[in-house]
């Protein structure tokens, strides 16, 4: 057997690249959620992103810098004002991230389900001797 080089490996094994990792830290924040969500509805002043949160304008930039750099947001400077917006792209990777893990763990569920449906429908009788209980053929043998 064949096995290739281990960084190789270790990229289809991990299935993300250091960009996905960005984004979720980015978003581990919750002040930076909340902007992010507010960038959700269209494009905004830094100004206008730090209304709601309790801390500084020099604050505020730094969280922008950081959703700036996940490649979440981008902003454009016109005279003194700042407008940030979405980047959709960003987002849609983490989005993609997130439902093959949910495809994954539903095809996991749906298995035991379809287990537990048959188990159910033909309990095995070693199994319920072992936990004490008797099956009714059991019962019925004198």
């Amino acid at each position: 057997m064949t096995v290739g080089p281990p960084e190789h490996i270790l990229k289809y094994v991990l299935n993300y690249t250091p960009d996905l990792d960005r984004v979720f830290q980015a978003l581990a924040d919750p002040g930076r959620r909340l902007m992010v969500e507010r960038l959700s509805q269209g494009p905004t002043s830094v100004s206008e992103l730090g209304r709601p949160l309790d801390m500084s304008l020099a604050a505020v930039l730094q969280h922008v810098q950081v959703l700036e750099a996940s490649g979440l947001i981008r902003s454009q400077k016109v005279g003194r004002t700042r407008t940030c917006s979405l980047t959709p792209a960003a987002l849609r990777s983490a989005e993609d991230w997130i439902a093959g893990r949910r495809t994954m763990v539903e095809r996991r569920l749906d298995r035991l389900g379809e287990y537990l449906a048959q188990t159910a429908d033909n309990p095995d009788p070693a199994w319920a001797t072992e936990q004490g209980e008797t099956t009714n053929e059991q019962e019925e043998q004198p």
